[in-house]
């Protein structure tokens, strides 16, 4: 047998064996689905045609059987993802606090910089200007996203003047 016969017959023998074991792991998705081990909104579909086998699922499963998690890892702080973008007007700044209540979310900001505090969460974040008006800063909370929107404070001519230094 040459070296390509070994590489093919090595790569069909991967094949069939990782095909065997997603058809079991679907078939038991589906037992646990029909038997309502699993929860949540669901469709998992067969396909057997001629040449084809194999399955469509979609959907969102969760167990009934909670993972085992440490209380410390549930108290400790994290650090919520975040997003910055520099619009001509604003900034837009977007934070991911999955699971807190609107009520229990605190943003401050201050100086070129934002503040986040939500329950074991905490960040705070550089803005790319100090320039912002956060008295008319926004913000609103939907599906776990805060989005504030920081408009930006516009210079005129004059503002600039008076920032500039002699240098002696």
């Amino acid at each position: 047998m040459s070296y390509f016969e070994d590489i093919f017959r090595d790569m069909e023998l991967f094949h069939k064996k990782l095909t065997e074991r997603m058809f079991k792991e679907m078939e038991e998705i589906e037992r646990q689905v029909r038997s309502g081990e699993l929860e949540g909104e669901w469709d998992v579909k067969p396909i057997e045609r001629p040449g084809v086998k194999g399955y469509v699922a979609r959907g969102r499963f969760w167990s009934r059987e909670t993972p085992e998690i440490s209380k410390r890892a549930l108290e400790e702080v994290h650090e919520p993802l975040t997003d910055v973008f520099e619009e001509k007007e604003s900034i837009n700044l977007y934070v991911e606090l999955p699971g807190v209540e609107k009520e229990d979310i605190q943003l401050n900001i201050t100086e070129g910089k934002a503040e986040i505090k939500a329950k074991n969460f905490y960040k705070l974040v550089d803005l790319p200007t100090r320039d912002v008006d956060s008295e008319k800063a926004s913000a609103d909370y939907k599906n776990g996203v805060l989005k504030a929107t920081i408009p930006k404070i516009k210079k005129t001519v004059e503002d600039e003047k008076k920032q500039k230094i002699k240098i002696e």
